[in-house]
C-alpha cells in the first residue's frame, strides 16, 4: 500500500498545480464512434467560469482510451428500483494522462430510460477512497446540457472537459439519477471500490457523503483523455483472466495495469516503444462461440462496441477461448474456435488495427478439466502459434505452465483455482509481451489471417 499510497499524493499534488493554471488547457471534441483513428480536435463549448465547470481555450493533442470495463449485464436485485434516489461514485485507474476528458455511460441492459441530471469528474484525493482533490471537480453536461436521458440499450458520451489527468492515478465519476431505469447496466468483479450515497452528491469534494461501498462498476464504460502523452490506444480482449478476477483489490495489478505500467517506464526511460493508453475490455467468463446472459456478449458480438469504439485503436490484444472449451458440455471444436479468432482479425485489419494473440493458458485441476478439453486448449494453440491466425503471438502458456506439467498452471503463478493467475502470474503475463509487437503497422493486408 506504500505506493499507493506515494502515488496518490503525487496525483493530488500534480492535479493541483495544474488546475490552477488550466487557463492555458484546452478540450477538443472528436467523433466517437466505431473505428475513428483520428485524433482531430475541435472546439469545445466554452463551460462558465468558476465552479465545477471551468472555461476552454484552444488545445492540440489526440483522444485516447486511459481505461474502460465492458458492460457485462444488468445487476442482479436493481430490477425495480435501479440506483434511483442514489449517488454513484465509480473509482477508476488512468493508464496515461491528458489535459481534457470525456466519458461514456451506458443504458444497455436498462428497460427503461436512464435520466441522469447530475454529473461530474474528478481526480481522486488518493488511497482508493471517495474524496476529489481541491480544484479538479469538474460538471459534466451532454450536448450543454447537465441532464441527459439514455434510452434502453442505449450509451451517451459527455461533452469534454478541460482537466489535468495524470497517468496511474485514481480518477472518480459521479451520476446521479432520480427515477429508477430498471437493470443497472454493471461490470462486476471490477476489484476496485467505487461508492453509493443516499441523495445527490454529485459535487462533493469530501466524499463523506459516500458511505455505502461496492464492488461492481455501474453506468461508467469508458474514461477517454485528449492530450500528447498517447499516441493511441491498446485494447486487451478477453475473459476473467484478462478482467483480472483474482487479482488483489484496489490494487492495480491485472495483467493490462501491469502493461500500462511497462509502456510508462519505456516512455520516461526513452526506450523506443509506442506510447499507448491500455483499455482493460475483459469480462468473466466470456466467449467467443456464444453469448452468455450472465457473461456478457460474445467477442465477436461485442467487438464493434469494445475494440472499434474506442479511440484511436493501434492494437488490439485477444485472449478469449478457455471459456468455450470449458463451458461447452460435451468437446468444444477447436476448428470453430480458431475460426471465430480468425475473424475477429479480418474485422480489426479492416479498421486498421493490428492483433496480437494469446495462447490459451493450462488449467488442469480446475473442476471443469478433462482430457478431451486439454487436447482442444492444444490444438487451438498449436494452431496459433503455427501462424495464420493472428499478426504476432504472445504465449502465456508457455509463460505460465509448470514445466514439469504443461497441463497446469506453475505453483507460483496460481491463483488457487488451478486457472486464474497470481498477481504474480499476471505480471509475468505483461512481461511476457514483447512491446516492439505492439508497435503500428500501415499495411496489415499481408498480415495474420
Amino acid at each position: 500500500m506504500t505506493r499507493h499510497k506515494g502515488y496518490a499524493l503525487l496525483c493530488a499534488v500534480v492535479a493541483l498545480v495544474v488546475a490552477l493554471s488550466a487557463a492555458i488547457y484546452a478540450v477538443a471534441a472528436a467523433d466517437h464512434g466505431p473505428g475513428r483513428r483520428t485524433g482531430d480536435a475541435l472546439a469545445a463549448p466554452a463551460a462558465p467560469p468558476g465552479g465545477a465547470g471551468s472555461a476552454v481555450p484552444a488545445s492540440t493533442g489526440v483522444w485516447v482510451g486511459t481505461w474502460g470495463a465492458s458492460p457485462v449485464g444488468g445487476e442482479p436485485g436493481t430490477e425495480t428500483t435501479g440506483m434511483a434516489g442514489r449517488t454513484v461514485r465509480n473509482l477508476v485507474h488512468t493508464s496515461v494522462g491528458g489535459t481534457g476528458a470525456r466519458v461514456t455511460l451506458s443504458n444497455l441492459y436498462g428497460t427503461r430510460p436512464l435520466t441522469l441530471t447530475h454529473a461530474t469528474l474528478a481526480v481522486a484525493a488518493g488511497d482508493h477512497g471517495p474524496a476529489t482533490a481541491p480544484g479538479t471537480l469538474r460538471r459534466l453536461t451532454f450536448g450543454g446540457a447537465t441532464t441527459v436521458t439514455v434510452p434502453p440499450g442505449g450509451q451517451t458520451v459527455s461533452d469534454p472537459v478541460a482537466l489535468a489527468v495524470p497517468h496511474d492515478c485514481d480518477v472518480v465519476v459521479s451520476t446521479y439519477s432520480p427515477a429508477s431505469s430498471g437493470p443497472v447496466t454493471y461490470h462486476p468483479h471490477a476489484r476496485q471500490t467505487s461508492y453509493v450515497a443516499d441523495g445527490e452528491h454529485t459535487a462533493d469534494e469530501t466524499g463523506t457523503a459516500y458511505t455505502g461501498t461496492t464492488v461492481h462498476w455501474r453506468y461508467l464504460t469508458a474514461l477517454d483523455v485528449l492530450g500528447t502523452e498517447a499516441e493511441g490506444t491498446v485494447v486487451a480482449l478477453g475473459d476473467s483472466i484478462t478482467d483480472g478476477v483474482t487479482a488483489t483489490a484496489d490494487a492495480d495489478r491485472r495483467w493490462p495495469d501491469v502493461l500500462a505500467e511497462r509502456l510508462r517506464g519505456a516512455a520516461r526511460s526513452g526506450t523506443d516503444a509506442p506510447r499507448y493508453g491500455v483499455v482493460n475490455e475483459g469480462i468473466s467468463g466470456n466467449r467467443i462461440l456464444a453469448d452468455d446472459p450472465l457473461r456478457g456478449a460474445s467477442g465477436p458480438h461485442r467487438f464493434a462496441r469494445d475494440v472499434l469504439g474506442r479511440p484511436n485503436v493501434k492494437v488490439v490484444i485477444i485472449d478469449l477461448g478457455v471459456n468455450d472449451i470449458l463451458r461447452d458440455p460435451g468437446r468444444a471444436d477447436p476448428d470453430a474456435i480458431v475460426a471465430a479468432l480468425r475473424t475477429l482479425v479480418a474485422r480489426a485489419h479492416a479498421h486498421g488495427i493490428k492483433v496480437v494473440g494469446s495462447t490459451l493458458t493450462p488449467f488442469r485441476g480446475h473442476r471443469g478439466y478433462r482430457a478431451d478439453r486439454e487436447d482442444v486448449r492444444r490444438q487451438v494453440n498449436d494452431a496459433i502459434r503455427e501462424g495464420g491466425v493472428y499478426d504476432t503471438v504472445v504465449d502465456f502458456d508457455e509463460a505460465l505452465r509448470d514445466p514439469y506439467d504443461p497441463r497446469s498452471l506453475r505453483p507460483e503463478y496460481d491463483s488457487g483455482d488451478r486457472l486464474h493467475p497470481s498477481d504474480l502470474g499476471y505480471r509475468t503475463m505483461a512481461q511476457t509481451l514483447d512491446l516492439a509487437d505492439l508497435a503500428d503497422v500501415g499495411d496489415l493486408t499481408d498480415l495474420g489471417a
